[in-house]
């Protein structure tokens, strides 16, 4: 486990210097140890909503395509950094109303979770994708939905907990694990996209 109030700037790779939504994560993170707000800030430009794609709408999940998600047990989240370099790996997930959360795991790591690219490039650059797909070798079954938002990253309080809540009772290998102090992604959707056969 790790302690909120020891992250350092040395220890955050690229923040030393870097743009002002990476130095008010910092400050949050700082705040966190003196026993401030738990939750990190993002960056104001992460409010909008770009709709260039007419095959996307705008927040909702169609209950075909929230029905599809549950059903599916991983899913990819991608990310970008501050220079728009994608990162994309597969989570584990639960939606709950208009919100999608990821727990940070205790599987074994290369560090603690706030190195980890992920998170990093969410404090930099909080717009995010997630895909959830389903192969088949029949192809008229093929079926994905996309949802594309804000990244939080919620580090304790009340919705932390219900989202971990949620995610152990999805997946039971998570009730082994100590994931209590484990941050949350909470990915506000913003746009939805679906194609082919979501039909169980």
């Amino acid at each position: 486990m790790y302690d909120i109030a020891s992250w350092e700037f040395r220890r955050c790779p690229g923040m030393l210097g870097g743009s002002p939504s990476q130095r008010r994560c910092l400050t949050a993170l700082a705040d966190k140890g003196r026993g401030g707000r738990a939750r990190l800030p993002i960056d104001p430009r992460a409010h909008m909503i770009h709709r260039s794609n007419a095959s996307a709408r705008p927040r909702t999940l169609l209950d075909e395509e929230r029905r599809f998600l549950t059903s599916l047990r991983v899913a990819h989240l991608a990310t970008a950094d501050t220079e728009a370099v994608p990162h994309v790996v597969p989570v584990c997930f639960v939606v709950r109303a208009g919100t999608l959360y990821i727990t940070i795991d205790a599987k074994p790591k290369r560090g603690p979770a706030h190195e980890l690219k992920r998170i990093r490039n969410i404090m930099g650059n909080p717009r995010v994708a997630i895909v959830a797909d389903r192969y088949d070798e029949d192809w008229t079954r093929l079926g994905w939905v996309m949802v594309q938002g804000r990244a939080e990253i919620l580090l304790d309080g009340r919705e932390h907990d219900e989202a971990q809540a949620l995610l152990r009772s999805r997946y039971a290998q998570l009730a082994a694990m100590r994931i209590a102090e484990q941050p949350v992604i909470a990915v506000r959707i913003e746009r939805v996209t679906s194609w082919g056969k979501l039909s169980l």
